[in-house]
C-alpha cells in the first residue's frame, strides 16, 4: 500500500490508479494544488517509482583516475544515443539495502572493486518530473590491491559491463565531447575536479 503524503498544506491527493506494475510502478496521481491567489486548481501527473539507488565514484588521487563502466541503456538508445553505450559511475537500487551497503554490493559486482571507506557527499532527485528516485552519491579511494573480480555485473540479471580506467581529466574531456552522458557521472567528475586530492577517508 502507497503511503501518501501530508505534509504539503497546499496540495491534496485526491486519487492513485496504477497504471502498470510489470517492471516498477507507474502510477496516476489525481491532485488538487492551492496556487498564488488561494485557488486550488485540480491537477494529475504520472509518477513512475522504481525505488531509490545509489552510486560511488571511485578514485584514486595520487594518479588522478577513476573507475567507470559502459553498459547498454535501452531508454538512451530509444532517444538518440547511436549505440545506447553509455559511460557511467557504478550504480544500482537499493532494494532492500541501506545506501552504503547497497553501493558497496554494486561497486563490487559491476567493477570488482571492493571498497574500503566510503563518504557520502549528498542525495538528489534525478529526473523530478516524472520519477521518484533519490539517488545517494558517495565517493571512496581505490588502489589496484582492492580489486577482487574482473566485474562485469550479474550475468543471471542480463548485465555485460565494461569496466574502465581514466583519468579525471580525460574523463572530462569526455564529457566536453559528449561521449559521457550520464547525468550522475558528470555529477561526480565535476565535484572530483573541484578536490584538491585529499583523501576521501580511505583506510
Amino acid at each position: 500500500m502507497l503511503s501518501l503524503p501530508s505534509t504539503n498544506s497546499n496540495v491534496r491527493i485526491t486519487n492513485v490508479e496504477v497504471l502498470s506494475d510489470n517492471w516498477y510502478t507507474l502510477r496516476r496521481i489525481d491532485f488538487e494544488k492551492r496556487n498564488a491567489a488561494g485557488r486550488w486548481d485540480e491537477q494529475q501527473r504520472e509518477a513512475y517509482d522504481r525505488g531509490n539507488g545509489a552510486t560511488i565514484l571511485l578514485v584514486d588521487w595520487s594518479r588522478r583516475t577513476v573507475i567507470l563502466t559502459r553498459q547498454f541503456r535501452m531508454p538512451a538508445y530509444l532517444n538518440g544515443h547511436v549505440d545506447g553505450l553509455l559511460i557511467e559511475t557504478p550504480a544500482g537500487l537499493l532494494e532492500l539495502d541501506d545506501a552504503e551497503t547497497a553501493i558497496r554490493r554494486e561497486a563490487e559486482e559491476e567493477t570488482g572493486y571492493r571498497v574500503r571507506s566510503v563518504t557520502q557527499l549528498f542525495d538528489l532527485y534525478m529526473s523530478p518530473g516524472s520519477v521518484t528516485e533519490r539517488v545517494v552519491f558517495f565517493a571512496a579511494e581505490y588502489t589496484a590491491d582492492d580489486r577482487v573480480s574482473a566485474g562485469g555485473g550479474v550475468a543471471e540479471e542480463g548485465e555485460d559491463i565494461e569496466v574502465m580506467e581514466v583519468g579525471i581529466e580525460e574523463a572530462l574531456d569526455l564529457v566536453a565531447t559528449g561521449e559521457i552522458r550520464d547525468g550522475k557521472t558528470v555529477l561526480l567528475l565535476q565535484w572530483a575536479a573541484r578536490q584538491p586530492g585529499a583523501s576521501t577517508g580511505a583506510d
